[in-house]
């Protein structure tokens, strides 16, 4: 397949490569970008605030695995697993702030140069946001493969397991 047949390549550079330059923001443009920017900020904050939450509970599960024993305990069929799925629980929460930690870094640079180039003018403020915007995108993207990649794998197991349910 050709790049001109593949739609989903990015966008080429204009035939005329000082046409770039000449584009600038308009009025509406930077009116648009001063009403994201502080949203963007405060979403960045905000993703940092979560993920420390799911750091601080998985710090916890796995310090405490005592307590959190004997609470899954109380589970069903969990009785000998309770201690390693205290510790489980625990990397899969430390696992998930890792994960926001990257999205609301990006955000929050993203509004931050965006801030930025409002109050400097400076050009290399606005690359440095649509770099970080790039980088949220692009690291969102991959969990989604990911994502999509343990879908197929998750099928299975629930199967295999629903089966050995049945014959157990």
């Amino acid at each position: 397949m050709s790049d001109s047949e593949n739609p989903y390549r990015g966008p080429q550079n204009p035939a005329n490569p000082g046409a770039a330059d000449s584009a600038r923001l308009t009025e509406n443009m930077l009116t648009y970008l001063k009403k994201a920017a502080p949203w963007l900020r405060f979403i960045g904050i905000l993703g940092f605030i979560v993920g420390a939450f799911l750091a601080l509970g998985g710090i916890i599960f796995i310090v405490l695995i005592p307590i959190s024993s004997v609470l899954l305990n109380e589970i069903p069929g969990l009785e000998e697993y309770a201690g390693i799925a205290g510790i489980l629980l625990g990397l899969y929460f430390i696992i998930l702030a890792a994960l926001c930690f990257f999205p609301a870094l990006y955000t929050y640079k993203f509004g931050a140069g965006i801030r930025s180039y409002l109050l400097s003018g400076t050009d290399q403020y606005l690359e440095t946001a649509f770099k970080n915007n790039k980088s949220l995108w692009k690291f969102l993207g991959i969990l989604a493969i990911i994502g999509m990649a343990f879908i197929p794998f998750a099928v299975i197991v629930s199967i295999i397991a629903g089966i050995a349910a049945v014959f157990a």
